[in-house]
């Protein structure tokens, strides 16, 4: 790195001190490893952090599991994640030592996942796996959950997103243009990590909702399509907010099945919309779930007025593999809920407390007539030797 390579409010010594930051090692031996990299296809196209032996039994340490246990595994492609395979991919993606619990919680969560297994990382929707932290690892490892939470800037967000990426990268074989067949994919192939801002929120947290204690360090994993953000600084209407947020849920865009899913991750202001008028998490539910409906002349506008018999995804009603939705058989077919039931949404809490802005994140979840499981998401507690 040289100085003109420096940002420029990096003034002085502080450029000095970047311009010789790799003076100590030999920049040619680290670019042939890190091409070495490149051309075995370890990456996501991004630098990787080499990984020696000594270094990877760092990361081992810091969990109780042994490293031939296998976290996650998927049937067709006859491929599994051992602990120590994620340890490697974790060291790959930047992670530090001390992340490594959460990655294997993140996998634990994602292998209860009624998806994942069935191939829905090689969708052409292009999805991805989003990792949401609670409890006090939180403040441990420097988190973010606050302003940027889905950009940039924090080691730990970043490199714990981009830890399972590798793994499906350099275990599964995902890579884009072979088994990925992600038609244009998303940003959060690359890495999607945030974190609950559980002091800032009204309500208990993700974690504690589903049955852990508040004192647990815990991760919940989705299967995350899309992040849409909500612009709602004109109102204190906890309605006109619901309905908002509602509005965005039953795009006829995201309507690919019958039914969808959202977390709705509410920044604190919004949170508070709700909370000061009586609303717990439930209230919330309920209302974008009854206002997120579609009129059937809407879907028939948009060539999404019936059901696949196979599949179940929406398509026209002349289309030879139509059925009527479930809608149809109801005392308001023209009428179409855009989810199938109010635990079909859930909330959280994250984002800075300086704006009303909010995001809906589409999910893949359970449809209503699967058998509930008995937490609404995959959450798994954190361990740490």
């Amino acid at each position: 790195m040289t100085a003109e390579m420096t940002t420029p409010d990096v003034t002085g010594r502080e450029a000095e001190d970047l311009a010789n930051a790799g003076l100590s090692v030999d920049g040619a031996e680290l670019r042939e490893v890190l091409e070495h990299y490149y051309e075995k296809g370890w990456t996501d196209g991004l630098p990787v952090v080499p990984v020696t032996e000594s270094y990877l039994q760092e990361f081992l340490a810091r969990t109780p599991r042994d490293p031939d246990d296998v976290l996650f595994e998927v049937p067709h492609l006859n491929r599994a994640l051992t602990v120590r395979l994620a340890a490697i991919n974790a060291g790959l993606a930047g992670c530090l030592p001390a992340y490594f619990p959460v990655v294997v919680a993140a996998w634990d969560a994602i292998a209860q996942e009624p998806h994942p297994r069935r191939g829905i990382w090689q969708s052409t929707t292009g999805t991805a796996p989003l990792t949401v932290v609670n409890g006090p690892i939180r403040e441990e490892i420097g988190l973010n959950s606050a302003g940027n939470v889905f950009g940039s800037g924090f080691r730990a967000n970043a490199t714990i997103g981009r830890a399972i990426r590798l793994a499906l990268i350099n275990v599964f074989g995902l890579v884009p243009h072979q088994l990925d067949q992600a038609t244009q994919g998303t940003p959060a192939k690359y890495t999607a990590c945030i974190a609950e801002w559980e002091e800032e929120s009204p309500w208990e947290p993700l974690h504690v909702e589903q049955g852990l204690d508040a004192s647990d360090s815990a991760v919940t994993a989705f299967v995350v399509r899309s992040v849409v953000h909500i612009e709602a600084r004109h109102t204190s209407d906890p309605d006109q907010l619901a309905r908002d947020f509602a509005d965005t849920v039953a795009r006829t865009g995201a309507l690919i099945h019958e039914y969808t899913n959202a977390l709705l991750v509410l920044t604190p202001e919004h949170a508070q919309v709700f909370a000061s008028a009586g609303w717990s998490k439930d209230d919330v539910r309920r209302a974008v779930f009854g206002h997120a409906v579609r009129t059937r002349a809407e879907l028939k506008a948009v060539g999404k007025d019936a059901i696949s018999h196979n599949a179940r995804w929406r398509l026209p009603a002349d289309h030879p593999d139509a059925m009527p939705d479930t809608a149809s058989g109801t005392d308001d077919p023209d009428h179409v809920h855009a989810l199938g039931r109010p635990s079909s949404v859930q909330v959280m809490v994250a984002g800075a407390n300086n704006a009303g802005v909010s995001a809906v994140v589409e999910v893949f979840g359970l449809a209503p007539e699967r058998t509930p499981r008995e937490r609404p998401c995959s959450v798994s507690r954190i361990e740490r030797r």
